[in-house]
C-alpha cells in the first residue's frame, strides 16, 4: 500500500509567490531578494528551475535542476536554496556538484 506523505521529509512547505509554486518558504523568499536585485540592476537574466544535463563521455550520468540561474557582472551563477544538509539527497547533491564544476565549470552557490 502506497503512503501518501502529507508534508516534506525536513518540513518544508510548499509556497506559493506572485502565482508561481516554490517548494519551500525559504526558497520563495530567495526569488522574491533575487527579483528585487534584478529591479536594482545587480543582476540580469534571472530564470527558475534551469536544467543541466550532466554528461560524462556522451553518456547522460543524471541531470541537475539549479533552482535559480542569473548572471553577476557577466558571470553565470547557478544557486540552489538548501535546508538541511544531510543524508541521502545532501550526497546526491554534492556529486552533481561535482559534476557540474567539471563539466560546466560552474560552482553552484548554496544559499
Amino acid at each position: 500500500m502506497w503512503r501518501v506523505r502529507t508534508r516534506s521529509k525536513y518540513g518544508a512547505k510548499k509556497t506559493t509567490l506572485w502565482g508561481e509554486k516554490f517548494d519551500s518558504r525559504r526558497e520563495a523568499q530567495r526569488y522574491r531578494d533575487l527579483r528585487l536585485l534584478e529591479a536594482a540592476g545587480e543582476i540580469i537574466a534571472l530564470e527558475r528551475q534551469v536544467k543541466f544535463p550532466l554528461k560524462v563521455n556522451a553518456i547522460l550520468v543524471c541531470t541537475y535542476i539549479a533552482d535559480f540561474t542569473y548572471r553577476e557582472r557577466a558571470k553565470l551563477v547557478s544557486e540552489d536554496v538548501k535546508g538541511a544538509r544531510k543524508g541521502g539527497a545532501w550526497s546526491a547533491f554534492q556529486l552533481k556538484r561535482k559534476l557540474m564544476k567539471a563539466i560546466y565549470g560552474l560552482d553552484i552557490r548554496i544559499t
